[in-house]
């Protein structure tokens, strides 16, 4: 498959690049296509561009509501382009991709039907007061290599329905899917609401810290977070950060194994394992810790690891190589500290970046699998005599996201859940979200609010009138 590339598509920003860089599939470890290296005067036209088309889109709402709706439509009628492409350049398995557009489509239609409310304040004086919401202009959405577009449309959805215009900045290892879900949004949006840059660093820190940008909204790692935050800073721009996560998985001592086991499996595994809300440790009563490692091993052995456009593929190839090599990396450290890999364990002996699905047991609390973010298809199992104990290893980490609690007595799993130090805590199960609810991390895992009407108004700015009530 190759992108269709015509002279202007909409959406993309600039004129064709000299420069071009190579895109890899990740289930070969070849480049199969290649995307803009855009440049610094391509990123000041987009930014202009932006704020050009900010001017009118920001006046009608109703407007704004149409254009969504057809985005909408039509990120759906691309489906059958857009998730090959994004299985080619990302690695997860088609179902996956055909999802994440669905994801896509469904948070613009979502974002289309919220408004922000006009509110009175009432504080007993003979003046009537109302706070209104505008929009803060353009918007730098930079965003990662795991979920391209679901994760684009999720800053550029409650932007442009806030009435905002967006700079959307993909990853250098995923640009094709998301150059063309704008080129696909875009074409029933204004020119210029929503442009697409693409390019190595630091394409990304000059769209951070442009004076043009009012807004920056970024998902990654806590170290380029921290990198975003200072450029915008130095133009005073609102930043909304989503992060890493390192969630812990605290099973309790009535936990049906057998029954959650898969379950449990997949919300580690689920896209290899890089997903930052993904479990990634497990916390099991010394009484069932056996059984727990048996049957997460047992799901391990069993899943088909292969590329992401064959059929029978469950899990895909990590996206990128220095992704694999952290992985390598981390495995080793852990097994060289006295971990066993009960499943996997290793690289898998074939073109790509496959890994193994791996289960460690008697991994050392300190080992940096442990209490790092390793985003890939590696699960430590560890065991705990007292709840107290693995409730303070659950928060013990610098990472805030999620975590839950598994049981068969849910008030007491709730109990638990609640004594967990995140954002997001889930009773048997994990990393479910709803597109109405917010999401947001503590400590390391991140700034701000995305979600519903929370990630509407984090795109607003509140404009308050006064008036008396008698003239």
């Amino acid at each position: 498959m190759t992108l269709r590339r015509p002279p202007h598509p909409p959406g993309i920003s600039g004129t064709p690049s000299r420069e071009r860089f190579a895109v890899v599939d990740p289930a070969t470890g070849e480049a199969f296509e290649d995307a803009p290296d855009q440049r610094p005067d391509d990123l000041d036209a987009a930014v202009r561009g932006a704020q050009e088309a900010w001017r009118d889109w920001r006046t009608d709402s109703t407007v704004r509501t149409s254009a969504l709706l057809a985005a909408a439509d039509a990120v759906e009628a691309a489906g059958p382009d857009l998730a090959p492409l994004l299985t080619r350049e990302q690695g997860k398995p088609l179902a996956e991709s055909y999802a994440e557009v669905d994801r896509t489509a469904a948070r613009l239609r979502h974002f289309a039907g919220l408004t922000p409310e006009t509110r009175l304040i009432t504080d007993g004086r003979p003046v009537r007061g109302e706070i209104r919401w505008r929009p803060l202009g353009p918007v730098a959405a930079i965003v990662p290599w795991n979920f391209p577009l679901q994760l684009a449309s999720a800053k550029f959805a409650p932007a442009l329905a806030a009435g905002n215009t967006v700079v959307l900045k993909p990853s250098p290892f995923t640009p094709l899917a998301t150059r063309l879900l704008a080129s696909v949004v875009s074409s029933v949006l204004p020119e210029d609401v929503l442009t697409v840059v693409t390019g190595h660093e630091p394409l990304g820190a000059r769209l951070a810290s442009h004076p043009g940008i009012r807004h920056v909204t970024f998902t990654g790692s806590a170290a380029t977070g921290r990198a975003v935050a200072r450029g915008a800073a130095a133009s005073l721009a609102r930043v909304t950060l989503e992060l890493g996560g390192n969630d812990a998985a605290i099973l309790l001592e009535d936990t049906d194994v057998e029954r959650i086991a898969d379950r449990l499996f997949w919300a580690a595994f689920r896209n290899c394992g890089q997903v930052c809300m993904a479990v990634k440790r497990v916390y099991a009563p010394a009484a069932l810790y056996s059984d727990v490692v048996e049957a997460l091993a047992r799901h391990a052995k069993s899943v088909v690891v292969g590329p992401g456009l064959d059929p029978g593929t469950q899990l895909g190839p990590l996206n990128n190589a220095p992704q694999l090599a952290r992985i390598e990396d981390r495995t080793a450290q852990a097994l060289a500290d006295g971990a066993r890999a009960v499943a996997g364990g290793h690289r898998l002996d074939r073109p790509g970046y496959f890994y193994a699905p791996t289960i460690l047991a008697d991994v050392p609390p300190d080992s940096p699998v442990v209490t790092e973010e390793q985003f890939g298809p590696v699960l430590p199992v560890l065991p705990y005599e007292h709840l107290d104990d693995a409730v303070e290893a659950a928060n013990s980490t610098g990472f805030g996201l999620g975590g839950s609690v598994w049981g068969t007595d849910l008030d007491r799993a709730q109990a638990v859940a609640d004594r967990l130090e995140c954002g997001t805590a889930w009773v048997n199960h994990h990393a479910e979200l709803s597109l109405a609810q917010p999401f947001a991390g503590i400590k390391d895992s991140g700034v701000g609010v995305a979600g519903g009407q929370w990630g509407l108004y984090g795109n607003l700015r509140p404009f308050v009138v006064h008036r008396p009530l008698e003239a």
